[in-house]
């Protein structure tokens, strides 16, 4: 018996390969291989992490992003796939809008805040293991200004996450 595999399941699954992707580099990064070569960071992402504080943040992004960015994308494509190919439910006119609103709002949102928190944990790290500073001088100043901008792409991801909820109401009642 061969099933349709559906356009939906494609996307998100080669939504999840571009995600891993990028989390391979970072995990690269992370481990800085490069030191064995002595090729230096400007302060190198290992002791960002090790250093606690602020620089968990980098840490938590990345897991976050692991779990989020890649498993749970691949996940909701066996959604899809369920959907289009088991139940031959394929998604056209507001439902597949709605997909397309899922898929890329989820996308950016996950991957924007994630590597937003990734990045702002290692400023963090630096700042308190490069230059010293306190952790109250790293919220304030370091932070504090990616707070914002991680709860606003969340806020995204989350919007995009229902728009496929809906789709999915709104293909089921076809």
């Amino acid at each position: 018996m061969t099933l349709a595999q559906g356009k939906w399941a494609g996307r998100f699954i080669w939504a999840a390969v571009v995600q891993g992707l990028i989390a391979t580099v970072v995990t690269v990064l992370i481990l800085d291989p490069l030191s064995y070569f002595n090729v230096n960071w400007y302060y190198s992402p290992a002791r960002v992490i090790a250093g606690g504080g602020g620089g968990t943040w980098m840490f938590t992004g990345y897991i976050l992003y692991l779990v989020v960015g890649v498993v749970a994308i691949a996940v909701t494509a066996l959604f899809y796939f369920y959907f289009e190919g088991i139940l031959g439910k394929v998604y056209h006119g507001l439902a597949n809008y709605l997909a397309w609103g899922h898929f890329i709002l989820m996308n950016v949102g996950v991957a924007g805040s994630m590597l937003t928190m990734m990045y702002g944990g290692y400023i963090a790290g630096y700042d308190a293991g490069g230059l010293g500073y306190t952790d109250l001088q790293i919220h304030v100043t370091d932070l504090s200004k990616v707070e914002d901008p991680i709860g606003a792409l969340v806020l995204i991801a989350a919007v995009g996450a229902l728009l496929g909820g809906l789709g999915y109401v709104v293909n089921r009642m076809k």
